[in-house]
């Protein structure tokens, strides 16, 4: 049998159109450990990890229509994928904690960050500069290290970080606007 990477994403998404549960499962064997690293890296847990990646691939494969090619199909599952390791943590109600917008150091004073849901910090994100918006999301939400972003995008390593500094300076201060006279 044939790899899944041996099979091109414009291949693999016209057999899916298609309904072809050949080129359904050769896309899942190509990103399924990418994927599931993701959700491990949020869950610590396998069995819950893997049942969010295959819900996940579930929403793929129903919003696959949607998917223009504009962007990597990678980055475009990850993010299906990502929305529902959120509904999971929203749907138990469990807060955000892991995406760190707070200095190690200095701890907020408020309690602003434990009532935000990752919906709400997707929002909040959306509002950045398009620049430090995406580095925003290569880093935190699909896990890319400064060095693969730099070459992603073509900006150096330092650059990377500093927009990442900037996301998180600019969404502290967009939560104590949006979100501190809730609750």
């Amino acid at each position: 049998m044939p790899k899944a990477e041996q099979h091109s994403d414009e291949e693999l998404v016209e057999g899916c159109l298609k309904n072809s549960r050949y080129e359904q499962e050769m896309l899942y064997r190509k990103y399924f450990a990418g994927m599931m690293r993701m959700c491990m890296r949020y869950t610590h847990d396998s069995d819950l990890a893997m049942e969010i990646v295959n819900m996940g691939f579930l929403r793929v494969f129903k919003k696959l229509n949607t998917f223009s090619f504009s962007g990597s199909l990678e980055g475009w599952i990850r993010r299906v994928i990502f929305h529902s390791l959120s509904d999971h943590f929203q749907k138990n109600s469990r807060p955000v904690h892991f995406l760190d917008l707070e200095d190690r150091d200095a701890p907020t004073r408020d309690n602003a960050l434990d009532r935000l849901y990752l919906e709400d910090i997707l929002k909040l994100a959306d509002m950045l500069p398009d620049a430090t918006r995406e580095v925003f999301y290569l880093y935190a939400i699909e896990g890319y290290s400064h060095v693969e972003i730099a070459k992603m995008i073509n900006i150096s390593v330092g650059t990377s970080k500093w927009h990442l500094s900037n996301a998180r300076q600019r969404l502290k201060q967009l939560i104590r606007i949006h979100y501190n006279h809730a609750g």
